[in-house]
């Protein structure tokens, strides 16, 4: 049998502990050892073990990798799924998923200030950094119509050109609102997106219409 504590006993014990203490701080010789060790006894933190706050920290913490790891693996399938090549398409890429993609108005002004000095190319170069996303229904409006310019000719159309011009209109009607996208440019001699496409379809088809002289005499809208 285990015998039972003694609550005297332990009484009796912390008195004469208290009493032995005060002797040794009563004498000059221990009383800087008491007064240290006191101090250090006192500095020890004393922790409270409390199993339903542990309980709690340790769920905190399970949910808590669970979250990131879905975090993580969500960034990862949405790096492969738009494959972008560099850090800044990254960025773009972001920029559309939250909703706050925006074109760079200054490479959008210089390609402009570009394509009414018939630099067409440069004027390409520009728009497609100003909207690298090619989300911008105005921006692509003005890169086919630079293809048009640069391709047509009075005795044939560049035909590669006219494909790329197409394609960039066709991305513009299909970003502008109900499919209908009008550009207010009094440079331009086609202000609608259905004129430009309807220029751009009529160069690529092949018909006895090419054949025809007075094609010499044709003006470029």
């Amino acid at each position: 049998m285990n015998p039972k504590p003694c609550r005297g006993g332990i009484t009796a014990t912390w008195r004469s502990t208290r009493e032995l203490f005060r002797a040794l701080r009563a004498s000059p010789a221990t009383r800087g050892i008491v007064n240290y060790l006191s101090a250090r006894v006192l500095a020890i933190p004393i922790r409270v073990y409390n199993p339903a706050s542990c309980l709690m920290q340790r769920k905190f913490i399970q949910i808590a990798g669970i979250i990131w790891t879905l975090v993580y693996a969500s960034i990862i399938v949405w790096i492969y799924a738009t494959e972008p090549r560099s850090f800044k398409e990254v960025a773009t890429n972001s920029q559309i998923a939250a909703g706050i993609y925006q074109i760079n108005q200054e490479k959008f002004n210089n390609g402009l200030t570009l394509f009414r000095r018939d630099q067409f190319r440069a004027a390409r170069d520009e728009w497609a950094g100003a909207d690298p996303a090619q989300k911008d229904p105005r921006t692509q409006f003005y890169i086919a119509y630079a293809c048009y310019r640069e391709g047509w000719g009075r005795v044939y159309y560049d035909d590669a050109l006219f494909e790329q011009g197409l394609e960039a209109v066709n991305r513009a009607i299909n970003l502008a609102p109900n499919g209908t996208l009008t550009v207010d440019d009094p440079d331009l001699q086609m202000h609608t997106a259905a004129e430009l496409k309807t220029e751009l379809e009529q160069g690529t088809e092949r018909s006895w219409k090419d054949l025809n002289p007075l094609k010499l005499f044709r003006q470029r809208k």
